[in-house]
């Protein structure tokens, strides 16, 4: 452990000695002794690592006394990767999930491929990261088809109306839609854009996914200056819209999981206390009902619904039309 700390130690020091040098500073052994508070031996040391492991053509200038690289163009073929900079690279894989079946995928592998032939041959590692114990699960994102993607990403570009055959949540068919596409959300790996539907008159939020038969027209558009889109998904909670009507929900939640209850983020909103017999109280506010009512439900009976009361009413209802389901069996 001692001797690996000795050799960052040291690599951390050459790349100090390189920017002297490369800097034209033309630094001696006193200089970068005094610079880096170690002794003249040790940088004669340093130096001499840097001519045998890097071939660096270290010369010294007499008149100037000090060190300059003789190849102008010289540079290290070695990168040092922190902590940090090593997981981001660990984690590439898995951020690369929200965009697993788009399009995108591709180009972004491409992208960092590109990144990766470019670094030198000699990279030097110390993470925990670089080893086979850590997992990453992501979440696992529908399939979707990239003429889709590209095409909706296209009238989203040049503002154009498109047309194209959509399978809502409840229907087994698909029915023809005409939209002008206002904004595109990812959330959780999963696409959707916001559109102004032609045959209803109103904007919704559809699932790239659910569609097929992408068409352009030559129709244009213009975003109305009113939209926000704000109002069709929230950041924390998730993407459905509904109307853009806000509630504040309050939850108890039981002591048996207040371990849980409170260490979660549940919302920037959010309020919450833990009681002295260890129930967890839980406030916050969103406009994304749906997506409250499938979180609490998660809950079992860990959670006690609060507030609002059309939203402890739509609880209450969604459970008895589950007791009658399996009341059935």
């Amino acid at each position: 452990m001692k001797q690996k700390q000795e050799e960052k130690v040291r690599i951390n020091r050459i790349m100090k000695i390189d920017d002297e040098i490369r800097s034209l500073k033309y630094p001696n052994a006193a200089a970068l002794s005094e610079k880096l508070e170690v002794t003249q031996r040790t940088i004669l040391r340093d130096l001499d690592y840097l001519r045998d492991m890097y071939q660096a053509p270290i010369e010294y200038d007499f008149t100037k006394r000090g060190f300059y690289y003789t190849e102008p163009n010289f540079f290290i073929k070695s990168v040092i990767l922190t902590e940090g900079e090593l997981f981001s690279i660990a984690i590439f894989d898995q951020l690369l999930e929200q965009y697993r079946n788009t399009p995108l995928e591709q180009k972004l592998r491409d992208i960092f491929g590109k990144i990766i032939r470019s670094l030198p041959d000699n990279v030097t590692l110390d993470s925990v990261f670089s080893q086979t114990q850590t997992s990453f699960i992501p979440d696992v994102p529908v399939a979707i088809d990239p003429k889709v993607f590209e095409g909706i990403f296209k009238a989203l570009k040049e503002h154009k109306t498109f047309t194209g055959l959509y399978r809502s949540l409840k229907r087994m068919d698909y029915i023809g839609h005409t939209l002008d596409p206002y904004h595109a959300v990812c959330h959780r790996g999963y696409w959707y854009i916001i559109c102004y539907a032609h045959e209803t008159e109103t904007t919704r939020t559809y699932l790239f996914s659910r569609f097929k038969d992408i068409k352009l027209t030559k129709k244009t558009f213009t975003v109305p200056d009113n939209f926000n889109k704000e109002l069709f998904f929230d950041r924390q909670m998730g993407v459905f819209n509904t109307g853009g009507k806000t509630y504040t929900f309050e939850f108890m939640l039981h002591k048996d999981i207040g371990t849980y209850a409170v260490e979660r983020f549940y919302h920037k909103t959010q309020t919450v206390e833990q009681r002295p017999d260890g129930s967890v109280y839980v406030r916050f506010t969103t406009n994304q009902i749906a997506e409250v009512l499938r979180w609490a439900l998660s809950q079992g009976d860990k959670i006690n619904v609060l507030n609002p009361p059309e939203f402890v009413k739509m609880v209450k209802e969604t459970i008895e039309n589950m007791h009658r389901l399996y009341k059935q069996k």
